[in-house]
C-alpha cells in the first residue's frame, strides 16, 4: 500500500493519489503496485483456440489478391478499350500476393472452384517486428 506523508496508511494505490497527497515519493512502494498487476505468465501471447478470437470474430477486413502490377500513364489507360491486354510484371505460374487490409500476409496460386476463381495459400508471410 502507498503511504502518505506522516506515516499513516491511506489504503489508496499510487495511481489513486492526487499530486497534493504525494509529499514524499520515497514512501511509495512501487513493488506493492506491481504485485497487483498479476503474473505476466498469465497473459497469453497468442490465442490458444478459435474461442479466444470471439471478441474480434465479427470485425470486417478487406482481402485482396494481387495478380501483378504495372505502371502506365493516364493517357494510355484512357486509350484502353474492350479486350485490351495489360501486361503485368509477373510471369505465368508465379504466386499471387494476398493482402489483408493492405498488409501482405500470404502468397498463393490461382485455382478454379466450380465457376469461380480462388486462391490456394502456399506461403504465409510472418510479420516482421521492429
Amino acid at each position: 500500500m502507498a503511504e502518505k506523508s506522516g506515516g499513516d496508511k491511506s489504503g489508496k494505490k499510487v495511481r489513486d493519489l492526487s499530486l497534493d497527497e504525494i509529499e514524499d515519493v520515497g514512501k511509495i512502494s512501487v513493488a506493492d503496485e506491481i504485485d497487483d498487476w498479476g503474473d505476466p505468465a498469465d497473459i497469453p501471447d497468442k490465442p490458444r483456440s478459435v474461442a479466444d478470437l470471439d471478441a474480434i470474430s465479427d470485425v470486417s477486413v478487406r482481402i485482396s489478391a494481387v495478380l501483378g502490377k504495372t505502371s502506365m500513364s493516364v493517357d494510355t489507360v484512357l486509350k484502353l478499350g474492350r479486350g485490351a491486354v495489360i501486361e503485368l510484371e509477373r510471369k505465368v505460374g508465379e504466386p499471387v500476393d494476398v493482402y489483408l487490409n493492405d498488409r501482405l500476409v500470404a502468397r498463393g496460386e490461382v485455382v478454379v472452384v466450380e465457376d469461380r476463381l480462388g486462391i490456394t495459400m502456399t506461403e504465409i508471410i510472418k510479420a516482421q517486428k521492429g
